[in-house]
């Protein structure tokens, strides 16, 4: 295990503990979520080295590396996932100033492929080794690596996406600063991620489904996001809702909190989730952020 000594958002170096969470998906380790004393960022910590990371996504469940259709979640995920493809598409088009596109954490590439058949040139990048063939070998993908985009120094592209992704990333400020190397001056910088101050990450707390420790090292709110891409120069242009994800979080969290799916009551705590936020700083359980370059 690694300990951080500093905020990864503003490198205040007093923090405090702030729930204990298990890993209710793989390992049923226990890990400590702490809050900095200064912005109130949450992060967990300590968290496992960037060498052992891969050990807890090895599982067939981990549904955006897999197409595991069993179960009622796994299924309801599937066909949800056809939906939204069509929304991010919707948003992403109507924010974009050219159809090159880069797509951090793509999984098995259905948003991708979505995109290259409306004749977009696209490019994905997706570090589970299993996620990343399914891709090539079914959409015929162009799959690579951040490093090489970068070190290649030609790369401009005019969207770059990372749809819960920017959680998991070990070293926050020097992937950022690769990011906005590669996006055009004009770009548009997408990034969806849970938002810890929604409604059902208070209900649900060290349950909360969204959590998601250890493989999510980073529990964004509204806040704390911004500050994060305000230091590397990206500027806030729109926050929109993901209104479907309260209610797969709900369902999720209310089998880790009582052992067993309860479907009821997991709709109704993700209906009002959404109703809450609605009246309250469109605090939603996951959030999508659009931004530009300054």
């Amino acid at each position: 295990m690694i300990k951080l000594e500093t905020c990864p958002v503003c490198k205040n170096s007093s923090y405090s503990e702030y729930l204990e969470c298990k890993d209710h998906f793989l390992t049923r380790e226990t890990f400590q979520i702490v809050e900095c004393s200064s912005c109130h960022f949450k992060f967990t910590n300590p968290r496992p080295e960037e060498e052992n990371n891969a050990a807890y996504y090895k599982s067939q469940e981990y549904i955006s590396h897999s197409n595991v259709k069993g179960g009622v979640l796994n299924s309801l995920y599937h066909k949800v996932r056809n939906y939204t493809i069509a929304r991010k598409y919707k948003i992403v088009n109507r924010y974009s100033s050219g159809e090159k596109i880069l797509d951090i954490g793509c999984g098995t590439g259905e948003l991708l492929h979505h995109f290259k058949n409306k004749g977009w040139d696209t490019t994905g990048i997706e570090p589970d080794e299993g996620a990343g063939k399914f891709a090539v070998d079914n959409y015929h993908l162009q799959i690579t690596d951040l490093d090489s985009l970068t070190s290649s120094g030609k790369y401009q592209f005019d969207v770059i996406m990372m749809w819960h992704v920017l959680e998991h990333v070990n070293q926050l400020d020097e992937y950022l600063q690769k990011i906005k190397s590669i996006l055009h001056e004009n770009g548009t910088f997408i990034v969806a991620v849970p938002n810890s101050n929604s409604w059902d990450a208070r209900h649900y707390k060290s349950n909360w489904a969204a959590y998601d420790v250890p493989r999510h090292l980073y529990h964004f709110d509204q806040g704390s996001i911004n500050n994060l891409m305000e230091q590397h120069m990206f500027k806030l242009e729109k926050t929109i809702p993901m209104k479907f994800d309260a209610y797969y979080i709900s369902l999720l969290s209310e089998k880790y909190r009582t052992g067993k799916e309860n479907f009821l009551k997991g709709f109704l705590n993700g209906f009002y989730s959404n109703s809450y936020a609605c009246l309250n700083q469109k605090n939603y359980s996951s959030l999508i952020f659009i931004y530009k370059i300054k």
